[in-house]
């Protein structure tokens, strides 16, 4: 086999595409062949490999902004496997422009094709206009062999022990995705790491701060070195759902001493490669900064902007899922929905969603005989239940059409055998948008526990996404179980945070803006739905200060304006007052997709219920404050900002309760805001007169 192998890469780099040899442009990107150099850089970023017949070795990285370049220290790959030597076999390598879709803005790839003596290997570099990064995509083929790549007792026994890890002899045990390695001592560390699963988690972020020394474990979605020297530094990013959920994890995703950086963990084993399927690994992306955390946030914002396009019609909502409510499906049917519609529209929703129960055949949360184990071995499982919905959707849709509230609907794909049944669930889902328009999905119930069954997941995903030409939006729940996560495979649509409820006491309106709080500073917000409940529900399961009826309905929904905000409830259990929140959210939705389209960062305190805090979504010479007072004696507050020291604003009240005004950011870039009451808010948008 190994021979057949061999063969077989022989004669695939016999057919070594030679226009890989002329340069390749798209914008202000450029990938080419210089000498026995690959070159990849646009107007902010240049980095040079060694091409090492493919398997390629870091040469320098650039930062045009700064004009600093980085000579690389390492003579190794950037990429290696436990097992095999360094000596690899180029059979292919080809540039492209993938083109634009609904989903995303077009950009440069290069595909470098390698192989060793029972292994091929696909290396895909991203490269992005205008965007200080480049992105890393690894794919696997070829023959099972036990290499070691994840060898349980080697992590139990040796990678636990820090001087083990010390010696510098852990990372040749271990795959490494990628590999920086620039030199000198003084380096600081930041990791951040990312928690899903929150049904069981209620703190998402965690963030520690570390001096470079002796090789060490790091654990982390995100990576940000800077060097004190210089003050140049870059970011690495481990495309790969949290360390709760990641497959084979190593116990880390960071190997790092003085400037050498290692991320590891592939997400698969050889028990998952197969010799005439593509197999793929988690992916990185090394992104440059300088001199300060705003700008390294920036770089990393701009790299998310560009996943994946977001398209005012289809991806800004403010959505209705009565399930908030505890409804649990026994009321869903024609009637109630179309009750539910007129009075979203009277509130102001966009979007409305029918979850669980709208189904002919029955989920385990809506009746005691249900079940999700072999969905299909009824046909109709996903079609509407005829006995609720005698006209099937078509008198919902219609009545939304007509009041301008799109229907939407909930959806838990068959886990049964690792999800061997992804066609018949795509199939379902786009009978229900040929038949229907419906083009917003909340995906639920996902187990993700092996390769398999995320790939199948992600076919799902994809297969229904481009038969509907990429009009769909995907809500994607992570509140339970190991599923994508807030960085990988989050192309498709939003995430589905959190399930709070007011029935069990577990929905506090300050958890919920700390929650989006701590992800504003690594996650785009307008990629997560925030929850807002009915407030009057329920009070007598609390017995505290910091309950929702102690909160305006209209501040309760501030807190979700830097999202998604998800109306977590049932229309026709709120009271007459509630409906005043119209004009508020009217308002809201005029300027909703340019809020969202700025860099939304967190300012002021973190939330606690007592805090003076926020968000500020920055453009350029404009943006926008969301200001939040909690529950304090103190009716001004001085907040750090993110706007340059001297910089003289002008701001405009949009809503909430605080005045139009005109100041200056002193040196340390803070403003006074004032608000009155307590529990209150303002959403102001800003210009920038002059800059001192």
């Amino acid at each position: 086999m190994i021979i057949r192998i061999f063969i077989l890469c022989f004669i695939q780099l016999i057919a070594v595409q030679l226009l890989s040899a002329n340069p390749i442009s798209y914008r202000d990107c450029s990938i080419f062949q210089n000498g026995d150099s690959l070159v990849v850089e646009n107007a902010l970023i240049k980095r040079v490999y060694l091409m090492n017949n493919g398997n390629l070795i870091t040469r320098s990285i650039l930062n045009k902004e700064s004009r600093f370049i980085w000579q690389s220290q390492s003579t190794s790959p950037d990429m290696t496997l436990p097992g095999y030597n360094d000596s690899a076999t180029l059979v292919s390598f080809n540039s492209y422009v993938v083109p634009e879709t609904m989903f995303q803005e077009s950009f440069l790839e290069t595909e470098i094709v390698y192989c060793f003596d029972d292994l091929s290997v696909r290396h895909v570099i991203r490269l992005y206009p205008e965007t200080p990064v480049v992105g890393n995509d690894f794919y696997f083929k070829g023959e099972s062999q036990n290499k070691g790549w994840y060898d349980k007792q080697f992590i139990d026994n040796q990678l636990k022990d820090v001087r083990f890890v010390a010696s510098g002899k852990a990372a040749s045990h271990l795959p490494v995705l990628e590999s920086v390695s620039l030199g000198g001592k003084h380096w600081q560390y930041k990791t951040i790491s990312l928690f899903e699963m929150t049904d069981h988690l209620n703190s998402l972020v965690l963030v520690n701060d570390y001096q470079a020394y002796n090789e060490r474990l790091y654990k982390g979605n995100l990576l940000f070195a800077l060097n004190n020297e210089n003050e140049e530094g870059f970011f690495l990013l481990k495309e790969s759902p949290s360390s709760l959920a990641q497959l084979k994890y190593p116990t880390a995703d960071f190997i790092a001493s003085y400037g050498k950086i290692r991320v590891i963990g592939l997400g698969i084993d050889e028990n998952d490669i197969r010799p005439d399927v593509w197999t793929s690994g988690y992916s990185t992306v090394l992104g440059l900064f300088s001199k300060n955390e705003y700008n390294a946030l920036t770089s990393l914002k701009t790299y998310q902007s560009r996943i994946r396009k977001v398209i005012p019609g289809r991806d800004e909502m403010i959505m209705m899922n009565t399930w908030g409510d505890r409804g649990v499906g026994e009321r869903i049917n024609e009637a109630y929905i179309l009750r539910e519609l007129a009075l979203c529209h009277r509130l102001g929703v966009t979007h409305f969603q029918i979850d669980d129960g709208w189904q002919t055949g029955k989920s385990p949360a809506t009746t005691q005989s249900g079940s999700f184990d072999n969905i299909w071995e009824r046909s109709d499982y996903w079609k509407p239940d005829p006995n609720n919905f005698p006209n099937g959707l078509k008198h919902v849709v219609e009545k939304g059409e007509e009041l301008g509230v799109e229907v939407c609907i909930w959806f838990n794909p068959s886990y049964t055998d690792n999800y061997i049944d992804w066609r018949r669930d795509a199939e379902a889902l786009i009978y229900l948008n040929r038949q229907y328009g419906i083009r917003t999905f909340k995906i639920d119930g996902l187990r993700i526990h092996n390769k398999i069954s995320e790939e199948r997941v992600d076919s799902l995903l994809y297969t229904v996404s481009r038969s509907l030409n990429y009009n769909v939006v995907f809500n994607l729940d992570v509140t339970a179980d190991k599923r994508f996560g807030f960085l990988y495979r989050n192309k498709y649509g939003n995430i589905f945070l959190e399930n709070r409820y007011t029935d069990f006491g577990s929905y506090y309106p300050y958890w919920t803006l700390r929650n989006l709080w701590t992800l504003s500073k690594y996650v785009p917000t307008r990629n997560l739905q925030i929850e807002f409940l009915n407030k009057w529900r329920n009070n007598d399961k609390y017995n505290d200060s910091f309950a929702p009826e102690h909160y305006d309905f209209e501040y309760l929904f501030a807190i979700a304006m830097m999202a998604q905000p998800l109306a977590w409830m049932e229309a026709q259990n709120l009271p007459e007052e509630a409906f005043e929140l119209n004009p508020v959210m009217n308002k809201y939705k005029e300027i909703q997709y340019d809020l969202h389209n700025g860099h939304i960062l967190p300012v002021g305190e973190i939330p606690s219920g007592k805090s003076w805090t926020g968000f500020q979504s920055i453009h350029e010479g404009y943006g926008y404050f969301l200001i939040f007072r909690e529950m304090n004696v103190k009716g001004t507050a001085t907040i750090k900002t993110w706007l340059q020291p001297g910089t003289l604003v002008e701001l405009k009240r949009i809503s909430g309760k605080g005045e139009d005004f005109q100041t200056i950011t002193d040196e340390n870039s803070q403003i006074i805001f004032k608000l009155v009451a307590e529990n209150s808010y303002s959403l102001y948008k800003y210009n920038i007169v002059t800059v001192q």
